[in-house]
C-alpha cells in the first residue's frame, strides 16, 4: 500500500481518536454517556468537551477533501516524493490540530488547519501541475 493510502487510513482512524475526549466529556459532565440521545448531550458540552466535539466534527469535514486529493493523485498516476510528502504533512497537521484544539491554542490550531487544507488542495491540483512536480 502506498504512503498516501496509509495516510488516508490513519486519517480515517483520527476521526475516532478525536471522538474519545468527546465521549469522556459526555460521561464526566453529564453523569454518564446518554446513548439514547448523544447529539442532544453533545450540544450541552462546555470547555474541553465542546472543543473536542468541534475538533471531531472538523476531522469528519476534512476527511472527504483529503480522500479526494489522494484519489485524484492516485488515478492520475501522480506518485513520488511530492505526493507522499503532502499526505504525511497532512496527517501531522491533523494530529497537531487535534492537540491544539484540545489545549485551546487557537492561532496554532488555525495555522495547522490552513496547512492541512493546502495539502488537500495541492494533492487535488497535482495532476494539473504535473510538469512542475516531475521536474522537481
Amino acid at each position: 500500500m502506498s504512503i498516501p493510502f496509509w495516510c488516508l487510513f490513519i486519517t480515517a482512524l483520527l476521526i475516532y481518536v478525536a471522538k474519545i475526549p468527546v465521549a469522556k466529556a459526555m460521561n464526566a459532565e453529564a453523569g454518564g454517556y446518554d446513548n439514547q440521545h448523544p447529539r442532544a448531550q453533545q450540544a450541552k458540552l462546555t470547555g474541553l468537551g465542546a472543543r473536542a466535539l468541534a475538533a471531531h466534527l472538523n476531522t469528519l469535514e476534512i476527511f472527504p477533501l483529503f480522500a479526494a486529493g489522494v484519489l485524484m493523485a492516485h488515478v492520475t498516476q501522480m506518485y513520488g516524493g511530492w505526493v507522499d510528502a503532502l499526505a504525511v504533512l497532512f496527517v501531522i497537521a491533523r494530529v497537531l490540530y487535534l492537540v491544539f484544539y484540545w489545549q485551546n491554542l487557537h492561532w496554532q490550531r488555525s495555522l495547522v488547519w490552513i496547512l492541512s487544507l493546502l495539502c488537500c488542495l495541492l494533492l487535488m491540483l497535482s495532476p494539473a501541475v504535473r510538469w512542475l512536480i516531475v521536474s522537481a
